[in-house]
């Protein structure tokens, strides 16, 4: 379970610097203003290019409508948790608990981080509402279902979209499990389904793509640079595996939990 070698409790500055410099790049090429004038002239053709078709693709609209529901976002949370505590995928066996609970930890430093950053986005006046909100003849799927917007939040607006907070959780994810990964198999795997899972807010126009390409992928980097090249993950996945014994121990004790490699390794 111990497994020493998968959170290094030490600084890896290279990485780190690459992480944030990047995060700061992307932000200065945002508040450019002809890298903003880019990102709004390809946000608008990539928002058309999606959401358009919901006006006259039943099938369209139904699938992004399911997958626009906040009980989905709870579907898509197991998919991602399956995939990091499956034994002998991306970890080993013996991994997953330290990995599981390593990824926890930067997962909450992310929303710390991201906090600040909404603060400051508010603060900075960088805060814009979302495409279906501004651009002229945008399809609205709440409109179409006004009682799932009611009884499920259907989201498909936002009169704060950036940064795309969705898509950060999702990012840092990926970034997460390709650092660990060893194939070209499982890289592919693990984005193609943090691409699609992206997608739902894009397509309903809750958010611009540079929400999610500028704003989540910052909120990510900065995440994994100050939780994964630090002792950051180290010391917490080693905090919580202490904290945690009773816990799993009450829990190998239930029959089919006890056979998940999280519990029983």
């Amino acid at each position: 379970m111990n497994n020493p070698g998968l959170f290094q409790a030490k600084w890896n500055l290279g990485r780190w610097a690459v992480c944030n410099l990047l995060a700061i790049g992307l932000l200065c090429f945002w508040l450019w203003p002809t890298g903003q004038m880019l990102c709004t002239v390809f946000d608008e053709w990539l928002f058309h290019l999606l959401n358009d078709p919901l006006a006259s693709n039943a099938t369209w609209l139904h699938v992004w409508a399911v997958a626009s529901l906040r009980p989905f976002d709870a579907v898509v949370g197991v998919i991602l948790l399956t995939l990091l505590i499956r034994g002998d995928w991306v970890f080993k066996a013996v991994q997953v608990r330290q990995a599981a609970l390593g990824f926890i930890g930067i997962l909450l430093l992310l929303l710390f981080i991201r906090l600040l950053f909404s603060k400051l986005a508010a603060h900075m006046g960088w805060q814009h509402s979302s495409p279906s909100m501004v651009i002229s003849g945008a399809i609205q799927m709440s409109d179409y279902f006004p009682g799932l917007e009611k009884t499920w939040e259907l989201k498909d607006r936002s009169s704060q979209s950036f940064p795309g907070d969705h898509a950060s959780v999702l990012l840092i994810w990926g970034m997460f499990m390709t650092v660990f990964a060893k194939r070209i198999g499982q890289v592919l795997v693990i984005w193609g389904l943090a691409l699609l899972f992206m997608m739902p807010r894009l397509v309903a126009g809750a958010h611009w793509g540079q929400d999610d390409y500028i704003g989540g992928v910052l909120l990510a980097l900065l995440a994994l640079g100050w939780g994964y090249y630090t002792p950051f993950a180290a010391k917490v996945s080693q905090g919580l595996l202490r904290a945690t014994v009773p816990v799993f121990g009450i829990l190998k004790r239930v029959p089919m939990i006890n056979r998940l490699n999280v519990i029983r390794v």
